[in-house]
């Protein structure tokens, strides 16, 4: 008797069960129960009864598995005969990109404000535009940016700020046309919005003296600059110059002076860097926005020898979502091991993005750890 072979059925034709086959033999089936919002794109279910089709993660009522069929696109769904679902919208974009969407259009009306020297639009008009309610749009923009509207807005307007500074006729004209209402408000806040004062900045930075050195460590050069708040840059790197040349790119209006007498300072964060969990007793001069600043935070907040990672990172600072901006804040540090980036890694593990180089990062960890 001949072996019946087994026949391959191409997915275009499996998409579609017999009526009479319930679609819980389907793998697919478990993705609709558990509503997996990971499976959205990769196809699309309709129920026979109601006539609309869905995303797997519909929030709508479970439908009798022998009801449903799978399709492999919305245009397939639809030329099949049913209609998108209200809920889900299957139609349109998924949920997550609309989102973004949202937050990106919000985004780009800030800054253009911003740029033409307008008021920052109210959390109100936003929302508005986004047609969602205030709450909603105030929760969905700071889990997407890891800042508020309001944040964000300031955030932008130091940053037009420090423009207009170089290119204005005066301090006073170049707070007006960046939109600050008032200079009182402006000046109390000065030293965080563009870490130090407008004066300072114009004159090339004569009253903000950071002082420097560099030595050597056996993860290569080191740089420690200090102003008069604390330290605010501990770098790493193979070449002396090259860790100068970004010193200098990092406070353009600071006046930076080699200072011959910090031998006994650099001796002392070298030793830090050897054995990190000692700990450094020195201020630092911490300068970033208020979103870098609570990243900065959740950082020293780890213990030495353990790791986090950015999506860890994201949730403790209260923006899940803003994995990528946590990603980006970990880069905008300058203040190597003190403020501990190199124990911020990967989901599965892996070490990346260091901005000092993965091999360093490597090597605080294992020293890290052997300390524990």
């Amino acid at each position: 008797m001949p072996i019946p072979m087994p026949v391959s059925v191409p997915a275009s034709s499996a998409s579609v069960p017999p009526d009479s086959v319930s679609a819980e033999r389907d793998p697919r089936w478990a993705a609709i129960v558990a509503r997996d919002p990971a499976a959205d794109g990769r196809f699309f279910y309709s129920v026979k009864t109601t006539g609309v089709y869905c995303r797997p993660s519909c929030a709508s009522r479970r439908a009798n598995p022998k009801n449903v069929r799978f399709h492999a696109s919305a245009a397939a769904a639809q030329a099949a005969g049913f209609r998108p679902c209200k809920r889900c919208r299957p139609d349109e974009a998924p949920l997550g990109q609309r989102r973004s969407a949202l937050v990106a259009a919000a985004c780009r009306g800030i800054e253009r404000a911003v740029a033409d020297g307008e008021a920052v639009p109210t959390l109100e008009l936003l929302a508005k535009a986004a047609k969602l309610s205030p709450y909603h749009f105030h929760r969905l923009f700071k889990a997407e940016t890891g800042v508020t509207p309001r944040g964000y807005g300031a955030a932008k307007r130091a940053e037009c700020l420090r423009g207009r500074l170089a290119e204005a006729g005066s301090v006073t004209e170049a707070i007006y046309e960046a939109g600050y209402g008032a200079t009182s408000r402006f000046y109390e806040k000065a030293g965080k919005l563009i870490g130090m004062t407008p004066g300072a900045w114009r004159k090339g930075g004569a009253d903000e003296d950071i002082r420097y050195g560099i030595g050597a460590t056996d993860l290569g050069a080191l740089l420690v600059a200090m102003s008069a708040r604390g330290l605010c840059a501990i770098a790493l790197g193979d070449k002396p110059a090259a860790l100068e040349r970004d010193l200098r790119a990092r406070f353009p209006a600071a006046r930076l002076v080699a200072d011959k007498a910090f031998a006994r300072l650099l001796a002392k964060v070298a030793k830090f860097v050897a054995q990190p969990s000692r700990g450094l007793d020195l201020p630092l001069d911490v300068r970033g926005t208020a979103f870098q600043q609570r990243v900065w935070q959740a950082l020293q907040a780890i213990p030495p020898g353990r790791t986090a990672s950015y999506a860890e990172i994201a949730k403790r600072v209260g923006a899940p979502k803003a994995v990528r901006a946590v990603g980006s804040a970990c880069g905008a540090n300058a203040i190597a091991v003190a403020i501990p980036c190199h124990r911020a890694v990967r989901s599965d593990g892996a070490l990346s993005n260091y901005r000092w180089g993965v091999a360093r990062k490597r090597a605080l960890l294992e020293r890290e750890a052997k300390k524990r």
